[in-house]
């Protein structure tokens, strides 16, 4: 009887021992944000467009935290002055006047960056995943904007640069999380130009081979995370084929499902664009392409992959999207 409550008692001091140990993670911020731990609004095209909808990013933040928000970046060369920058916006005609990253997005957060740090509540951080989306990959692009990064980079999550690139050191978690494309031209100025032992400011994307619903997830995906590339991004057809399909059937699901898990098992966050679901005379300048072609066909598919455990769902209706997650 005694040994029986001996074995007893040291397994609930062990028992005690890992709870204590996980909360003391979590109070400091050392357990990581891991792939299937959440899922995200993604604010699909969240910038003005053409001088319109200058609102997006309030109406994004607005809708809650923690939250993705997706950049187009552009190299605009101005052709009086010759002077290049990098601009946000979704494409041509550019006039000019369009903001950069550092007056549209880092200093519309900085309130926001700045009481979450003085509070030190690091529970749901990161809060904001930057997601960049090159238009242009000139080189010049890229590190002007990896320097706009490291004026911020106490804002950043950052992993340390290591020898062996295949080794996936943890990040140290902050507010913001910036991701970007699977590019390799991004690659060389994001990490491989970064010294062994310092800071990885900027996260890649996998390649993706196939990208169709019957190529199956190994072979779409086949290598795991790295130090540098962390999530997989994907457009909505590798998961069906028919947008105005009124049905979502159990085949579907179970693509879906298999590629979430895929995606999870290699460790890496998986992102769908761009599920929208509206009648076109409710569009604010969206694409009708990504256009389920009604609320109640696009919340299948919210619905799904909410349950499925995607991390980034990509849509233009920011706060639908938001009310419609708060329910899980």
């Amino acid at each position: 009887m005694m040994k029986k409550q001996t074995h007893v008692l040291v397994v609930i001091l062990i028992i005690v021992l890992i709870l204590t140990v996980l909360v003391a993670c979590s109070k400091d911020g050392s357990t990581p944000f891991t792939p299937g731990s959440r899922t995200l609004l993604d604010a699909h095209n969240c910038y003005p467009n053409h001088g319109r909808w200058e609102d997006r990013i309030e109406r994004a933040l607005s809708s809650g935290m923690p939250i993705a928000i997706e950049q187009d970046l552009v190299w605009y060369t101005d052709s009086l002055s010759g002077n290049s920058w990098s601009i946000v916006s979704h494409g041509e005609p550019y006039l000019g006047n369009e903001p950069t990253m550092r007056e549209y997005f880092f200093e519309r957060i900085r309130s926001v960056v700045e009481e979450a740090l003085r509070n030190g509540n690091r529970q749901n951080w990161p809060l904001i995943t930057l997601n960049l989306d090159f238009k242009t990959n000139e080189p010049e692009h890229h590190l002007t904007v990896w320097n706009l990064l490291g004026e911020y980079e106490e804002w950043l999550c950052t992993a340390e640069r290591l020898h062996d690139g295949n080794e996936v050191k943890q990040m140290q978690k902050k507010p913001v999380l910036v991701l970007t494309g699977n590019n390799d031209v991004q690659k060389q100025t994001f990490f491989t130009a970064v010294k062994i032992g310092e800071k990885l400011r900027v996260f890649g994307a996998i390649h993706t081979f196939g990208d169709s619903v019957e190529v199956p997830p190994e072979k779409m995906a086949s290598r795991g995370a790295t130090n540098y590339r962390r999530w997989w991004n994907n457009s909505w057809s590798v998961v069906e084929r028919d947008r105005f399909n009124n049905n979502w059937s159990k085949t579907e699901n179970l693509r879906l499902r298999s590629l979430v898990n895929h995606a999870h098992k290699l460790g890496l966050w998986i992102r769908f664009y761009t599920l929208n679901g509206y009648d076109m005379d409710e569009s604010q300048g969206w694409s009708s392409g990504y256009n389920f072609g009604s609320e109640e066909r696009v919340k299948k598919r919210w619905k799904a992959s909410i349950e499925a455990g995607v991390d980034f769902v990509a849509t233009d209706q920011y706060e639908a999207f938001s009310v419609y997650l708060d329910e899980f």
